[in-house]
């Protein structure tokens, strides 16, 4: 990376303080920064470092009340957290991938392979496949039959993509991601558990991200739906028949059982599990560890091991934690009544 600060402020669409001029070659946190790099601050917690930092340039919200002059170049713009993405999008885009289909993979001879796509060393494509325009398949990666994987997806290394999954434009699937696999799915009988054979499918639209090793089951009948711009963090679990709505996101840990339907634009945090066939609504925030065992209204945020409301949580977690006294006080004053 090698790139003046004139052109990260029209990347990033910021007010230049300073000299123009710098040339960055990489971007930086801002506690062990060096000259040459480029840094951000976007929580408060980090404005201290605005008067020791080394970097050559920092980027701060336009917002930010700076106290005294400062040897260092900044570049103000309303969101500094959104121009760290703008910026490191730029930069991650502007390293291609060579496009070449490698001597060591294996595609089925029924598939349809755009031209300009990469398969990387001993991936394996089975049959029916369409491989759209710009993908690319990295090394080790298995994609079963009948797969459609739309135009600019990036598949990396070691991802299994079961029979019949469609993946939308500009996926990212990170390595060792399962997306298909059967859904936990039995029918008990005397002395017996008689496996559902699962017949459905996982459908993933647009703007989706998986992380890595995370698993997403087919539907027992229809699809498990993960849709537009849905971004999904490392070892989550997604049952069978799940569907997740638009710009929901979930932290790393989270299990989520069959048949639930999750809403728009909600976030959800890590090692939450949440039972199956219920409804979350749209807008809903689940903080960390939480179990959801119901259905929950837009609009909601909840906290607890059964979770509820999160600041009637909060409080009684308060009053929980002062039990042990308030017991020995109910002891006490039990025995001072029956003297």
């Amino acid at each position: 990376m090698k790139l003046n600060i004139e052109e990260i402020s029209k990347i990033i669409n910021g007010k230049i303080i300073g000299d123009s001029e710098i040339t960055i070659c990489r971007i930086a946190n801002i506690e062990n920064s060096k000259k040459g790099d480029i840094c951000f601050i976007s929580n408060s917690k980090y404005e201290k470092f605005l008067y020791t930092s080394n970097a050559s340039c920092i980027i701060v919200n336009d917002s930010l009340k700076i106290d005294k002059e400062l040897d260092i170049t900044i570049i103000t713009v309303n969101d500094s957290y959104l121009a760290l993405a703008k910026l490191s999008n730029y930069i991650k885009n502007s390293v291609k991938t060579k496009n070449t289909h490698s001597v060591n993979s294996v595609i089925g001879t029924t598939s349809n392979i755009s031209k300009n796509t990469h398969i990387g060393h001993f991936s394996i494509i089975g049959e029916n496949c369409i491989i759209e325009e710009n993908v690319k398949i990295y090394n080790n990666c298995v994609i079963g039959n009948n797969v459609t994987i739309k135009k600019n997806s990036t598949i990396y290394s070691l991802v299994s993509i079961k029979d019949d999954v469609e993946i939308g434009e500009n996926n990212i699937i990170h390595s060792g991601a399962i997306i298909g696999s059967d859904g936990f799915g039995f029918a008990p009988s005397e002395n017996n558990l008689n496996k559902i054979q699962h017949l459905g499918n996982v459908i993933t639209m647009k703007d989706v991200e998986i992380g890595s090793n995370t698993t997403i089951d087919k539907a027992t009948l229809g699809s498990t739906i993960i849709n537009k711009g849905v971004k999904l963090d490392n070892q989550i679990q997604i049952g069978h028949n799940v569907e997740i709505g638009e710009n929901t996101a979930i932290a790393g840990l989270t299990a989520v059982a069959g048949s639930t339907k999750i809403g728009k634009n909600c976030l959800i945090g890590g090692q939450c599990a949440i039972t199956g066939h219920i409804k979350i609504g749209d807008n809903v925030r689940i903080a960390g560890n939480s179990g959801i065992g119901g259905n929950i209204k837009d609009n909601q945020t909840v906290q607890g091991i059964y979770a509820f409301n999160k600041q009637d949580f909060q409080r009684s977690y308060i009053h929980f934690k002062r039990l042990p006294k308030l017991a020995e006080e109910f002891n006490k004053l039990k025995k001072d009544l029956s003297k």
